[in-house]
């Protein structure tokens, strides 16, 4: 089940800066000049055990004919459509502003939840200027101060109300087949490798239109191998929205996202990895999905001997620390290795199924950490006794120790790679937990 809460409001009022304490990162990048947010932020945000997509706009000018702002109040517009609820957010050290007004306009066509936010309350008498925002209308109101974090805990239990459990049936299905999202930037062939994948022997392959309105599940079941193919690219144009293309993309990967097992990420060749990719990679790894990473119109490029494993190497530079990920240099258009695409994803879904039994990782680990100590810390050497898998979706492993607050990251990844050194974790993220014995 998928999520997603767009953070809207004019400029300056704080919005990266909530949007920055919500995941708990410094992500947005926050500065007293209005404007700052041009590039839209795309996160995922955890409470009470229940997680949701966010989305930082930039700020909302409703009459200008700024080229950005005009850009912006595009993406305002096609964030509010996609969201499932949204945080309008007001400045309580300016009071009601003719732009808040028309944003509130705006909101009040929208049938979603809007949670009206008022920030920067931060003592007493703001909190009784603040009374002034009830005069807007809105049923959920929440005065908070994004830099101190007072208030933002209410506004959040508040949200996750509106985020259905997930049933157990639904989370863990035996016999689900397999789920790939093809992702990636406009143009660079996500539709065309769909139909190369497809296309032949289309008869034994029915277009399932998706739960969400927006993706479209191809069901493959075709030389015996079998799974749906989500399709992120069937762009559908909306009425009245003239689609700013890159951002409505983005907001369908990460829609996509959630549903799959495994993300195939499509790049250009001729381009190269993007800052928007490398964003939605992130989000792929936090959400615990496999990938793999293909490498389209490699038909373009000049070749010399290593250009192959040059060219993987600088994709792995980028997108470092996780990169024991399957990288395939493909062309749609000549159907070169576009089967072994299917391969590839069936092999990384495996990986991520993989259940190592106890006393074999046991085995492995403890030799591992026989063999390099986790480092002494305040004067307690620390002992590892014991490891195992948890029952988790995503791969996870327990290791039950003395101290476990005192192990630091670098030992953290030691082990991470000792995991995939042993046990073929490739293209799927590995998470390590320590416990206390």
């Amino acid at each position: 089940m998928s999520f997603t809460v767009a953070i809207t409001g004019r400029p300056n009022v704080g919005k990266s800066t909530f949007f920055n304490r919500m995941l708990e990162e410094r992500k947005a990048i926050v500065d007293n000049i209005s404007g700052v947010t041009r590039d839209r932020q795309y996160g995922v945000a955890e409470w009470n055990g229940k997680s949701f997509n966010l989305i930082d706009t930039g700020g909302f000018v409703h009459d200008s004919t700024d080229i950005f702002e005009t850009e912006i109040r595009k993406q305002v517009t096609i964030a509010i459509n996609e969201a499932n609820a949204i945080v309008f957010m007001c400045d309580a050290a300016t009071g009601i502003t003719a732009l808040d007004e028309a944003m509130v306009n705006m909101l009040r066509q929208s049938k979603k939840p809007v949670f009206l936010v008022v920030n920067k309350v931060d003592n007493p008498e703001r909190m009784l200027d603040a009374t002034e925002f009830y005069s807007m209308g809105f049923e959920h109101i929440h005065f908070l101060s994004s830099i101190s974090g007072s208030g933002t805990g209410e506004l959040l239990d508040d949200l996750v109300k509106l985020i259905p459990d997930v049933d157990d049936d639904e989370a863990g299905d035996k016999n689900a087949l397999p789920k790939f999202a093809i992702i990636g930037q406009p143009n660079v062939g996500k539709s065309s490798l769909l139909n190369a994948l497809v296309g032949e022997e289309r008869t034994i392959v029915s277009d399932i239109a998706g739960t969400t309105r927006d993706t479209i599940h191809t069901h493959y079941n075709l030389f015996q191998k079998e799974f749906i193919l989500i399709d992120t690219a069937g762009i559908r144009r909306k009425n009245k929205v003239e689609e700013d293309l890159e951002f409505y993309s983005v907001i369908r990967a990460i829609k996509a996202l959630d549903e799959a097992d495994i993300c195939l990420l499509l790049l250009d060749a001729t381009k190269g990895i993007t800052a928007q990719d490398i964003n939605i990679f992130s989000l792929a790894v936090r959400k615990g999905k496999g990938i793999v990473l293909l490498v389209n119109k490699w038909d373009l490029m000049e070749k010399a001997t290593h250009t192959a494993r040059d060219y993987e190497k600088e994709l792995k530079n980028r997108l470092a620390p996780f990169t024991d990920v399957p990288v395939l240099f493909i062309s749609v258009k000549d159907k070169l290795r576009i089967f072994k695409v299917i391969e590839t994803a069936l092999q990384v879904y495996e990986n991520r199924q993989r259940k190592v039994p106890t006393s074999k990782l046991n085995d492995v680990m403890l030799k591992a950490v026989a063999s390099y100590h986790a480092p002494v810390v305040r004067g307690n050497s620390i002992k590892i006794k014991y490891a195992t898998q948890l029952p988790t979706v995503v791969p996870s492993f327990a290791f039950f120790c003395n101290y476990p607050d005192d192990i630091k990251q670098p030992y953290k990844n030691y082990l991470e790679n000792q995991l995939r050194a042993n046990f073929d974790f490739k293209g799927v993220p590995v998470r390590v937990f320590f416990r206390k014995k």
